[in-house]
């Protein structure tokens, strides 16, 4: 406290006032001498007080985005003023500091993805693909938000807030504050929430990583602070799939573990220190490689010219290869188990499929949260594909284990999974469903232009021909992560084949 005092604006306020409302573009970080503050979501309800030497905020004075909640007032209050941008330095230079605050900000994100009505309020049936590709988007940025759908006859008012508008007017979306979007993209509500970054129709810059997971968020960090111009873009949600991952048990330092969302959080914090700009969302569908500058196309009319390009585009979720799997997902099947889905199924039979470490983790996770879990997998042996300890964990936490077991049909209404058939004919009932089944490579927009193996996975090395291990079949073109062919898709490898990158990058641009 004696720190930030140095540092802000001591303020006292009275009760009843209020220090920033939902929606509210700016607002300070506040630490607390005297007094109390209650928290507020959109409706005015409380959600929990703060008092002295507590403090307020969480990611939003991190990422830019308007603030979700609403600070009250209610016993006076005598506090420290500190400007974001002074936090965000602070953050940088003070270890204790910085592991205080960032870690809190990150559980309280965790939190309110679990409290209703807060953060975007989506209004659209299941049946709308925009809809549903909106909500997958919220997820994977781990946006607090509602869904309202007007097909569900338990929320008759969600009929009348899409009333009139036509398929291509879905879904509607309100912002914390009150605007609303007509069927906009995602990239419009990024930007509209104030996160995502807007670029020019035409950027030059040293370095260009596609793909901001482990492997492209590696990169940034030893790219940008070692002094290339590096920007990074990304469809999705920066942190990849690592970032929806429950827990990481085997990356070096971490011996009780780490969150997905805690590690891919401080890689982006990290790399913004180093000044790397991140751009999302982003999507590239075109790259022309060139002698100078290689020239990578984006969706929205965007193009990014750049001297070396790093290829970390990761791979997609494998998806079952059943009827009508499109009307449950997002609904009732799902590829990660974050908070939004856990408090769904508290008390449900959840199916997990999948015989890898992810698909562990989830079962054990969802498992500790209160749900009654089966893992299904199509081998005879676990032991074949999981990790001893995460076999262990699912025996400590009474998950049931299905070999030989592949689904062979959904079954349900409206969204809303009731039960499995397997291919033996046998029927489990199961009310939310999980998938791990593997991923392939996001490798289908670069045509021919880089060499890539049978399944897709980018070729690098001796393997394509090139002087670095990393490079591609083309002088100037690197890949790293899980989209590399011969990765062995561990986050700490990812890490680490991104920051080895930086070092080739350096090599070419000096030859060249």
């Amino acid at each position: 406290m004696a720190m930030l005092a140095e540092l802000g604006e001591e303020r006292t306020a009275d009760p009843g006032e209020v220090l920033y409302r939902v929606g509210d573009s700016r607002y300070p970080f506040v630490a607390i001498l005297e007094g109390e503050v209650a928290i507020l979501d959109a409706a005015g309800n409380e959600i929990l007080r703060h008092g002295a030497s507590g403090f307020l905020g969480e990611l939003t004075l991190l990422s830019g985005q308007s603030v979700l909640v609403t600070a009250v007032v209610t016993e006076r209050l005598r506090y420290i003023e500190i400007d974001r941008e002074v936090l965000r330095s602070l953050l940088y230079e003070n270890e204790q500091f910085s592991d205080l605050v960032l870690s809190t900000f990150i559980s309280r994100r965790e939190a309110l993805q679990q409290v209703q009505g807060i953060g975007l309020e989506i209004a659209g049936p299941r049946s709308s693909e925009a809809t549903m590709r909106m909500l997958a988007f919220a997820r994977a940025n781990r946006l607090p938000f509602t869904w309202r759908d007007p097909e569900r006859t338990d929320d008759p008012s969600a009929a009348e807030l899409v009333a009139g508008l036509a398929p291509a007017s879905l879904p509607l979306v309100r912002l914390p504050g009150g605007a609303e979007l007509e069927g906009p993209t995602t990239g419009q509500v990024y930007r509209a929430l104030g996160i995502g970054r807007e670029l020019a129709p035409r950027e030059e810059v040293d370095l260009l990583v596609v793909g901001a997971g482990p492997a492209g968020l590696g990169a940034a960090v030893y790219g940008a602070s070692e002094g290339l111009d590096t920007l990074v873009i990304e469809s999705t949600g920066l942190g990849g799939q690592a970032g929806s991952s429950r827990r990481i048990e085997n990356y070096l330092g971490f011996p009780a573990g780490i969150t997905g969302n805690e590690l891919t959080s401080r890689a982006v914090t990290q790399a913004r220190k180093f000044d790397a700009r991140l751009a999302s969302p982003y999507r590239a569908v075109a790259l022309e490689p060139g002698t100078s500058r290689h020239v990578v196309r984006l969706d929205e009319d965007h193009e990014i010219a750049a001297r070396a390009v790093l290829l970390a585009t990761g791979a997609q979720y494998r998806r079952l290869p059943v009827d009508d799997l499109d009307k449950f997902e997002g609904a009732s099947v799902f590829y990660a188990a974050g908070p939004p889905e856990a408090q769904l199924c508290g008390a449900e039979r959840v199916g997990v499929v999948g015989g890898g470490n992810s698909a562990g983790q989830a079962a054990v996770w969802l498992a500790r949260g209160g749900a009654l879990v089966t893992l299904l997998h199509r081998r005879a042996d676990l032991r074949e594909t999981m990790s001893a300890y995460l076999i262990r964990e699912l025996e400590r936490y009474h998950v049931a284990v299905r070999d030989r077991s592949e689904i062979a049909a959904l079954h349900g209404s409206d969204g809303q999974l009731e039960a499995v058939t397997l291919k033996t004919g046998e029927q489990l009932p199961l009310a939310y469903l999980f998938l791990f089944l593997g991923a392939l490579p996001c490798t289908e927009w670069l045509g021919d232009t880089v060499q890539r193996d049978e399944h897709g996975f980018i070729l690098t090395g001796t393997a394509a021909g090139a002087d670095y291990l990393l490079a591609t079949s083309v002088p100037g073109l690197f890949a790293a992560g899980d989209v590399r062919s011969g990765s062995t898709k561990r986050c700490a490898t990812a890490v680490g084949e991104g920051a080895m990158v930086v070092q080739f990058v350096h090599a070419h641009l000096t030859a060249s």
